[in-house]
């Protein structure tokens, strides 16, 4: 038996994605850890890991090991637990103190020294024909976290009508608001990458059922990859999940998220540039639409307000004053919805900075509206017009540039940790 107040903190670290098994058997450790939370489950725990570990010998390509990690059991959990883990090889038991999944999950994929972290509920209603689909991505490096899922195509569900509205409602929710993109939030059936897990979570603050949904909402909002199989799933009829407890706790986590998105308390750049993933919210492709979005807004605006000032101050002074109006919002606008940055720290210093690119958005257009009137004097203000729209397509360009490479860089607004890479 171990006992997590016991176990020394220390863990191997898997740099290289795609080689994540060839580094397990380097180690010496295991490729996968398969880990089964569990709270008073002294008729379903013997039965299930037996089946689950004969699984793993038999059907499963790498070398895998099964934690029951027992959240303060009060019957006979404990000694099935430490029997099995004496029985098997390749098993163990960890006893915790305290109540919580989610404090369970953390507390066992923290010291791990597996490169692929997973766990099943104890009663396995997900069919076990479904664990190499679900990590292999992750072995590969292909993909950050893999989920089961019961509402993809494929996917076979036998399960009582409450339960299903129940849980196509709680998705739903989230989509609607937290723009969840997974499908399936509940099923017991998940994995992680560990070096994923590590960075994740210390910013999990859940330790009961909400924590499956925290640590998806932080990785897609972290750019992570999350994969999704279609799983064949049978309700457990003897599940003693308080629904209605669980969904108060549901919605007061999604409103914690929702304040913690907002303020910026939630710090999602850092976890992306920490991470240094290539599909983050710092990704190039997602900058470019969030900052293409802004720049289509600002335009219109710009547009609007030249062409209305020009009658009155002429070309120049119109172009200065709806291009000084639309840069301070457009700065604004970018720093947060475009590259995630809330707060107010460092704030004077982005918007002086803003206001340089702005100068050199303004020479762009500013020169390109002194030479049409110097080759074409007569030129009117619907020329004008085309010129300067023609001219901020280019200063867009230039402004994305030294927005993203200069203003906000991650490494100058403190979102890579001292010593990354």
């Amino acid at each position: 038996m171990t006992d997590i107040a016991e176990r020394p903190g220390t863990r191997t670290r898997f740099d290289a994605r795609p080689n994540a098994a060839m580094a397990a058997r380097t180690a010496g450790v295991p490729v996968l850890d398969v880990v089964i939370p569990v709270y008073n489950e002294e008729a379903a725990l013997a039965d299930s890991v037996y089946r689950l570990h004969r699984h793993l010998r038999e059907q499963f390509p790498f070398a895998a090991r099964i934690t029951i990690a027992d959240n303060a059991s009060v019957d006979d959990t404990p000694r099935i637990g430490a029997e099995l883990a004496d029985a098997l090889p390749d098993v163990r038991y960890v006893r915790l103190e305290q109540k919580g999944r989610g404090r369970a999950l953390r507390a066992v994929w923290s010291m791990s020294d597996a490169p692929v972290l997973a766990y099943m509920d104890v009663d396995l209603s997900t069919d076990l024909a479904a664990l190499a689909p679900l990590v292999a991505p992750l072995i590969s490096g292909h993909s950050d976290l893999a989920i089961g899922t019961r509402f993809g195509r494929g996917a076979r569900v036998v399960r009582g009508p409450k339960r299903e509205i129940i849980s196509r409602c709680y998705n739903l929710i989230l989509k609607s608001t937290l723009a969840a993109g997974f499908s399936d939030a509940q099923c017991g059936f998940k994995a992680v990458r560990a070096d994923v897990a590590h960075r994740l979570l210390p910013h999990i603050k859940d330790n009961g059922w909400f924590f499956d949904t925290e640590l998806l909402v932080l990785a897609e909002r972290s750019g992570l990859r999350i994969h999704e199989v279609p799983v064949d799933w049978v309700d457990d009829p003897d599940s003693r999940v308080d629904i209605v407890a669980t969904a108060k706790d549901d919605l007061k986590g999604i409103a914690r998220l929702l304040r913690g998105f907002a303020s910026g308390s939630i710090p999602v750049q850092r976890l992306a540039a920490q991470l240094d993933s290539a599909r983050s919210s710092g990704s190039l492709l997602r900058h470019s639409v969030r900052f293409a979005t802004v720049g289509i807004a600002s335009t219109i605006a710009y547009l609007l307000l030249f062409l209305a000032l020009h009658g009155w101050v002429g070309a120049q002074a119109a172009n200065l004053t709806a291009l000084l109006v639309t840069a301070i919002g457009n700065t604004a606008a970018n720093r947060r919805y475009t590259f995630g940055i809330a707060g107010r720290n460092r704030l004077a210093r982005h918007h002086v900075e803003g206001l340089i690119v702005f100068g050199v958005a303004l020479a762009i257009t500013s020169g390109s509206l002194a030479a049409v009137h110097l080759l074409w004097p007569d030129a009117g203000r619907y020329v004008d017009a085309v010129v300067v729209v023609a001219a901020n397509l280019i200063a867009t360009v230039v402004r994305f540039v030294l927005l993203r490479g200069w203003v906000f860089h991650p490494r100058r607004n403190g979102l890579f940790t001292e010593g990354h890479r």
